[in-house]
């Protein structure tokens, strides 16, 4: 099962490859991993989507929060969480089918970033689910590259 964690961590040098070596120290693997800057310019936040059971997940948890430069670790088991990934993907586009691929990029809400004569490149963001779907359905037309981010993941505010 997929679970994603959230870590807060300093804004410096060196941290990323000290969090990817907890990991690889301990045969965890990452499903993906993505890292910004926060709204404060010394921290950034790890997102990062481990498969696993729950106790694989409280492992990876309690190895990250002894990291030095990590501030704080989140887990979002059994949390409400908002989930997305984005995509940049260039498709084939011959004359005779371009038509077909405007109207799948249409219903699956992309934006269409940059054409050729003989491609589309798209922008694609939702759930992970979303992105397989629709590189599922370019792959008749032909695709000529992919790009994806990792996952980001923000808790759902809680009803009062």
């Amino acid at each position: 099962m997929k679970h994603v964690i959230s870590a807060l961590v300093q804004n410096k040098p060196g941290v990323l490859a000290h969090v990817a070596g907890m990991f690889a120290a301990r045969a965890f693997n990452i499903d993906s991993l993505a890292v910004g800057r926060t709204d404060n310019p010394e921290l950034s936040r790890m997102t990062i989507v481990v498969v696993g059971d729950n106790r694989v997940v409280e492992q990876v948890r309690k190895q990250l929060a002894k990291i030095i430069s990590v501030v704080k670790v989140q887990d979002y088991v059994d949390r409400s969480v908002v989930t997305r990934d984005l995509m940049l993907i260039s498709i084939n586009t011959p004359q005779d089918k371009r038509s077909e691929i405007l109207a799948l990029i249409n219903i699956f809400r992309g934006k269409v970033v940059d054409v050729s004569a003989k491609y589309v490149m798209v922008e694609i963001s939702g759930p992970e689910a979303k992105i397989e779907a629709f590189m599922d359905a370019c792959k008749p037309y032909g695709i000529k590259s992919v790009v994806r981010t990792g996952t980001v993941a923000m808790p759902r505010f809680s009803k009062t």
